[in-house]
């Protein structure tokens, strides 16, 4: 005897319920709220990640409105499987080596200042993303570098960038700062840039003593009366700062010069930063200044890539030892304020110099503002 067994159409037309455990509970999610989520994530890298995790998410993350781009690396001038952008960077920074070669004693000056500036700016220009498989959509492509273990290529911030249509705050970290300087100086700079430069703030100290070293500390420094000190002309202190304020200058303009096609292309910017990991610089550019920049076209360096200098009104505070609250004392503490010769603005205006720099640090500008001011000027390079 044999039986037929038939399925029961009963159960075909009425299913029995999905569990509560296959269901994706992130469906129940709009958008707008998943958008805040990407807004927080923010790292360029884990957004790529999202964008492999569902159709919906990839839909999604080019509508973020905050991003920040971390460069993994920096590329040497020797490699030979850099690009062609990549090598004219490394030929630009030779060049100018080589030009000022012809200088004499002065071009052991230039290369020892200048030299260690230009290479850290082709991180700028290179961001470690895996390489794209030829049937990827352009949006995969930027974003198909997350499995480690498929080979990396490097893609510049504006390639990475270019599939974000939203984008308002943009912060770029690049892995070092650009000045190399000796073990215990200390050396910030902030910068904010129009089509120019707009003002630019920089603090420095020969030496930093933190709270836990003054005990060990000899206080030889001689009586304080507010003025500089006759030894400051004399033992290559003020050399010093003008090679300070001179480096500064040249790494903020030429990280402003290599942001011009980011600027062009992201209209919806509000507000754009640039720093490094070791929090040596930051360039800031607002709305304003980000409109100016598309209308009024940069003016470039004939030297090198990076964007004319204007000429300068500078103001500068000098203290042999500043004590700050917090017991961080500041050997030969200066700052250094700046803004072009053809600003109508005041250079010496406490409110964007006391604000400039993270704590103890803006504590430390608040205390030299109020010491004697030195004027200095500077021309156009």
């Amino acid at each position: 005897m044999s039986y037929l067994l038939r399925s029961d159409p009963v159960s075909r037309i009425h299913p029995e319920p999905q569990s509560l455990t296959s269901f994706d509970h992130f469906d129940l999610l709009p958008d707008s709220l998943l958008l805040l989520i990407f807004d927080k994530v923010a790292d360029v890298k884990d957004l790529g990640r999202c964008c492999i995790v569902s159709r919906r998410f990839h839909s999604l993350v080019p509508f973020v409105e905050n991003v920040l781009v971390r460069v993994d690396c920096v590329i040497s001038d020797d490699d030979s499987s850099s690009s062609d952008e990549n090598r004219r960077f490394s030929l630009n920074a030779a060049s100018i080596s080589d030009a000022a070669g012809a200088g004499g004693s002065f071009s052991a000056l230039f290369r020892l200042v200048f030299a260690p500036i230009f290479k850290p700016f082709q991180a700028l220009g290179q961001f470690l993303v895996p390489k794209r498989s030829s049937s990827s959509s352009s949006f995969d492509a930027s974003f198909s570098a997350i499995n480690d273990e498929i080979g990396v290529t490097h893609h510049s911030p504006t390639q990475v960038l270019k599939n974000f249509g939203e984008i308002r705050f943009l912060r770029i970290e690049l892995p070092t700062g650009e000045l190399g300087i000796e073990d215990g100086i200390l050396l910030k700079w902030r910068a904010d840039f129009g089509s120019t430069l707009d003002n630019c703030m920089i603090l420095g100290a020969s030496s930093v003593i933190l709270s836990n070293q003054v005990k060990n500390l000899e206080n030889s420094v001689d009586e304080d009366n507010g003025n500089i000190p006759e030894s400051f002309y004399t033992n290559g202190g003020l050399k010093l700062r003008v090679v300070w304020t001179i480096s500064s200058l040249i790494a903020a303009s030429a990280r402003h010069y290599l942001l011009q096609p980011i600027i062009t292309e992201h209209k919806t910017l509000d507000r754009l930063v640039l720093s490094d990991a070791d929090g040596q610089g930051v360039l800031c550019m607002n709305r304003e200044q980000l409109e100016e920049l598309r209308v009024t076209p940069l003016s470039a360096s004939s030297a090198s890539k990076r964007t004319l200098v204007p000429a300068l009104n500078m103001r500068l505070w000098y203290a042999p030892q500043l004590d700050l609250p917090d017991g961080t004392v500041l050997k030969g503490a200066t700052l250094v304020a700046i803004r072009p010769s053809e600003s109508k603005k005041e250079v010496c205006d406490a409110s964007w110099l006391s604000d400039a720099f993270e704590e103890p640090y803006g504590t430390a500008a608040k205390m030299l503002i109020k010491r004697r001011t030195y004027c200095l000027e500077m021309n156009s390079f």
